[in-house]
């Protein structure tokens, strides 16, 4: 990690990660909208500029007309519904693009000042990859959606997804470092409770979200609207009769998904127990009480979008607080490790 501490590339961090967040919530958007499909190429640079003529238009209708999607799901679609949904997935990428230069723009400029030292470069330079990563993941994504089924791979979105969580969590976990200070280079800072318990409740929401990136590329969410039942039981037949539908079988990965979020509304309150019996800053003891909260919505945003048979605006709200979930995650693992090492110091 780095060691030099900079509030200006602390609060250009913390606004990077907002837009990679942003950006995260769209691509939901786009999802929900059936939009991700609509544009079948990977211009990066001459398709920043959407068709202008109608000559244009038919031609980039025509290319989509030869997707399966078209064929199988909207062989009716008319040039001006197509247009509506390729202007989504065109913004999309434009934000995309625009996030590329909020990250690229920057750090060249602050590693020309100095602001970032070039031996401290190795983080940043991560960050970039990463970015390039999902980038390419995206379009590996999309790609799988235009072969022999209209929808893409449920491994390929969530990779993506990971991909951008994980951008997202480095530019957040170093802006923090800037704010509170980064960990004496070299020296082992030992694990408390807290912090274990605060990585085990991390590792938790990843696989919750693991399985919400599965859910979402097989459209499992539609499998059953009821709530807590599925199909009139509690649980289903046949749910684990295999270990191929662990990852394959949307009954089996939205059942997970429904359950497993509990384990977070258990563990959350468990670990403020802890910390208010081991006397931590009054601000922890606050900020757990609010992650506990907003666990337990995220927990009725789930069962909302179950119930709304996945509304468009109830599952973008679901989404959008599970990224709020991830960052506060992000939040606390860095706090207690900053109270580990200043002990350590002590």
């Amino acid at each position: 990690m780095p060691q030099t501490r900079n509030p200006v590339v602390m609060k250009w961090l913390f606004f990077f990660a907002g837009v990679v967040a942003f950006l995260v919530v769209f691509g939901g958007f786009v999802r929900l909208t059936r939009s991700g499909l609509s544009i079948v190429e990977w211009n990066p640079v001459s398709g920043v500029v959407p068709p202008i003529s109608e000559q244009a238009w038919q031609a980039e209708f025509a290319k989509y007309q030869q997707t399966p999607e078209y064929l199988k799901v909207n062989s009716g679609m008319t040039l001006e519904e197509y247009k509506y949904i390729f202007y989504i997935e065109w913004v999309h990428r434009l934000i995309a693009r625009l996030a590329g230069f909020a990250y690229a723009i920057p750090v060249f400029y602050f590693l020309f000042k100095r602001a970032i030292p070039r031996r401290e470069f190795g983080i940043y330079f991560v960050m970039g990859m990463l970015f390039i990563s999902q980038a390419a993941a995206g379009w590996i994504m999309v790609a799988s959606g235009l072969v022999d089924r209209p929808a893409v791979s449920h491994f390929n979105l969530t990779i993506h997804l990971l991909l951008a969580l994980t951008l997202f969590g480095l530019a957040l976990w170093t802006a923090l470092g800037h704010q509170f200070g980064f960990p004496e280079a070299g020296k082992k800072v030992k694990w408390s409770l807290p912090s274990k318990l605060a990585l085990a409740s991390f590792a938790l929401l990843v696989i919750q979200i693991t399985y919400g990136g599965f859910t979402a590329g097989l459209k499992a969410g539609h499998v059953s609207d009821t709530w807590p039942l599925m199909f009139g039981t509690w649980v289903p037949p046949n749910l684990f009769n295999s270990f191929v539908n662990l990852f394959e079988s949307p009954q089996t990965i939205v059942f997970i998904h429904r359950w497993f979020a509990w384990l977070g509304l258990l563990a959350v309150p468990y670990v403020l127990w802890v910390v208010k019996r081991q006397n931590y800053p009054a601000d922890i003891q606050k900020g757990l009480a609010w992650l506990v909260g907003a666990v337990a919505l995220q927990i009725i945003l789930g069962v909302w979008t179950v119930l709304s048979y996945v509304n468009i605006v109830i599952a973008l709200v679901h989404q959008a607080n599970a990224i709020v979930l991830f960052g506060l995650a992000v939040y606390f693992l860095h706090r207690f490790r900053a109270l580990d090492a200043h002990r350590t110091e002590n």
